[in-house]
């Protein structure tokens, strides 16, 4: 078991274990250990954070320690490092961001040279030099470090060439909501040189507002704001930029599943569609229910990109994603990458002349409802006797008409409860009863860790 890598990198609260100035010195050394074959460069790039800077210098000091070159591209989309390790040919990519959490935390997130995800294997091997004795080599072969002033314009350039040539956004208003992170100095560039009238939001980092009132985890701003200018449609992405929600012009808040369904569709009308789609467990019922309607497979993964992505592989797909709008489109990048599922969303609305919400029409969703309990440990939820029985009790109040799901979060401290339900009422009240035994459970935990100290 990974020591310090959770399903999606390293995070944690700036300051706290792991996530210091020394421990970032040491994991970049780590890093550098392992990547530093064949002379190759990693990349560094970061969200608007203020811790950022800190663990940008830390880590850049301990990769140029073990021999390794550095090439910085300051604050970029989580998606643009991947892109940007593969064109510059990189032995990986690093980025600096905690994603949709607030700037006391801050993370790191790995990608290999091909722009996907690390293995757990390279994970255990950078794990394993973390526990060796820091050496530096000598002064001829200490790495060198390097600024690319250019990434934004390339990255931005690359987005665009994934919109057919000849098509256009002209005539679309649209508010873009960059929640003061990552996209910031691309995403409005990169719709209004489509041709689309852009209101930018969200575009003012400060190193402490990042998500703190807009963005994918706060669509409200959004929503407001697509009302009071009468837009067409509201694009909204988290932190880093790997996550994406939408609001339609009437104000509604369109999730990862609204944006699949609008993708696999419009391939599918338009002939370009091949193998099915993957998404998560928490997915909604009534997405799958759609899919199986039109003919388009499906098939759930465990939550995070990461497992998405592997699950694409081993089906031979190329489209995938979460709720929470992390959304994967394999035939034109390696990860999810907010920006280009918006493109992929607006593609489909110019070439069938409709609305957002009329590209949704067949879509039902069952009530779902999801809850998140803090704890001090995290802990397996379904290997506790007490919460085996209750969700048993629960799906057996279902009826086989909705799904029960308790997990801990791969990212923060937390259980999350999640009921999908035929009904509102009966959804609300499972979700109520199974956190009542969850907050149970961590109670007894709790007291007994009180009576073993």
């Amino acid at each position: 078991m990974r020591k310090y890598f959770g399903t999606d990198g390293i995070r944690g609260k700036v300051g706290t274990a792991p996530i210091t100035p020394e421990f970032m010195l040491k994991l970049g050394w780590a890093a550098g250990q392992v990547f530093k074959e064949n002379d190759k460069k990693i990349l560094i790039g970061k969200d608007t954070r203020i811790s950022g800077y800190m663990f940008e210098s830390a880590l850049e000091s301990g990769i140029v320690a073990a021999g390794a070159d550095v090439r910085l591209v300051g604050p970029m989309p989580t998606p643009a490092i991947a892109y940007l390790t593969r064109t510059f040919r990189a032995s990986a990519g690093i980025v600096i961001s905690a994603s949709h959490n607030p700037y006391t935390d801050n993370g790191i997130k790995f990608f290999s040279a091909q722009g996907g995800k690390i293995s757990d294997e390279v994970e255990e091997q950078i794990e394993y030099y973390l526990e060796q004795p820091m050496e530096v080599v000598e002064s001829s072969l200490i790495g060198r470090a390097k600024r690319i002033d250019d990434a934004a314009g390339r990255y931005i350039e690359y987005c665009k060439g994934t919109f057919p040539i000849g098509l256009q956004l002209s005539g679309l208003k649209i508010v873009v909501d960059c929640a003061d992170g990552a996209t910031y100095h691309v995403a409005p560039r990169v719709f209004s040189e489509l041709g689309a009238e852009v209101i930018a939001v969200g575009v003012n980092p400060d190193g402490l507002n990042i998500n703190e009132y807009s963005g994918a985890t706060k669509p409200e701003l959004l929503r407001k704001n697509v009302l009071a200018e009468e837009a067409d449609l509201g694009i909204a992405l988290d932190g880093d930029g790997d996550r994406l929600i939408l609001v339609d012009r009437h104000g509604v808040v369109r999730d990862g599943d609204d944006i699949l369904f609008i993708i696999a569709n419009h391939l599918m009308r338009t002939g370009r569609f091949s193998g099915g789609v993957v998404g998560t467990l928490m997915s909604n019922f009534g997405l799958e229910l759609a899919f199986s309607e039109t003919g388009i497979g499906f098939s759930r993964a465990a939550v995070g990109d990461r497992y998405v992505n592997e699950k694409l592989a081993h089906h031979g797909w190329v489209l995938g994603g979460e709720p929470s709008g992390h959304i994967v489109c394999r035939s034109i990048t390696t990860t999810g990458d907010g920006i280009i599922a918006a493109l992929q969303v607006l593609r489909a609305m110019v070439e069938e002349g409709k609305s957002l919400d009329e590209l949704l029409v067949g879509l039902v969703k069952f009530p779902q409802k999801l809850k998140n309990i803090r704890v001090a440990k995290r802990f397996v939820p379904n290997e506790e006797p007490a919460l085996q029985k209750a969700i048993a009790v629960a799906n057996e109040r279902l009826n086989g008409l909705g799904r029960v799901l308790l997990r801990a979060s791969g990212t923060e401290p937390l259980i999350r409860v999640m009921v999908e339900g035929r009904d509102d009422a009966t959804v609300n009240e499972l979700v109520d009863y199974l956190v009542d035994e969850v907050k149970s459970v961590v109670a007894a935990k709790v007291a007994d860790d009180l009576l073993g100290q």
